[in-house]
């Protein structure tokens, strides 16, 4: 079982870096062709499109490497101690634009003294980026989005709440595997990917990743022990 998982862990990372050759070459023809003065609305479209689709592409072979590599533990930890309010504060100013764009208004309960939890700043950055990401991309439009972190005795929690622009039809446990998409998923465009990423790294970290859907409420819980 362990060797099958290895193989295919391989497989997906070679492959990936296989696409990642000709797609870079397909990306700098695309820019090439954006820099042309070309008036034809309807080749200017098309540029547009292939420029998009290009990029996104080079997103998901990106996170298929990271993807293969967290589920596999092939990563280096670099654990010290991280302030995450200081962290969240950091990534709610950087998603201020694109929360704005779908009239989000954010709702902060974080303790007034420093939160320090034992983590890798990069793979901490990672986890909050995609989860912001995934507010930003899914929520119903004039809603609001719930973020707090609890100190308590024994151990530290953060729960970031959404409405999602759709009824999520698919378990928890669905939503973290890699790949579910579809009328059952909330992904109208992506791999499923994001989710499946923080819950792996925040699991090589020593956290708790939960996902908790009631009809279209989605919430993340992470959970660090003290």
């Amino acid at each position: 079982m362990l060797k099958s998982e290895r193989l295919k862990t391989e497989l997906i990372t070679n492959v990936s870096h296989d696409i990642k050759t000709p797609l870079t070459s397909i990306i700098n023809y695309v820019d090439l062709l954006k820099e042309e003065k070309i008036e034809d609305k309807k080749i200017k479209e098309y540029i547009k499109i292939l420029d998009q689709k290009s990029q996104r592409l080079k997103k998901l072979t990106e996170d298929l490497i990271e993807a293969s590599k967290v589920s596999s533990g092939n990563v280096e930890l670099n654990i010290e101690d991280i302030n995450l309010k200081e962290l969240l504060n950091q990534i709610t100013g950087e998603f201020e634009d694109k929360f704005k764009e779908k009239k989000l208004k954010v709702e902060l309960d974080i303790p007034k003294t420093d939160i320090i939890i034992k983590a890798d700043n990069r793979y901490m950055y990672r986890i909050m980026e995609n989860l912001f990401s995934n507010v930003a991309k899914y929520s119903m439009k004039n809603t609001r989005v719930y973020i707090n972190i609890t100190n308590e005795e024994s151990k530290i929690k953060l729960e970031i709440k959404n409405v999602s622009s759709e009824k999520l039809n698919i378990t928890s446990d669905e939503l973290t595997q890699r790949f579910v998409r579809g009328d059952r998923a909330r992904f109208t465009e992506g791999s499923g990917l994001g989710l499946s990423i923080a819950k792996s790294l925040t699991e090589l970290q020593g956290g708790k990743f939960e996902i908790h859907i009631d009809g279209d409420l989605f919430k993340v819980i992470l959970i660090w022990n003290k």
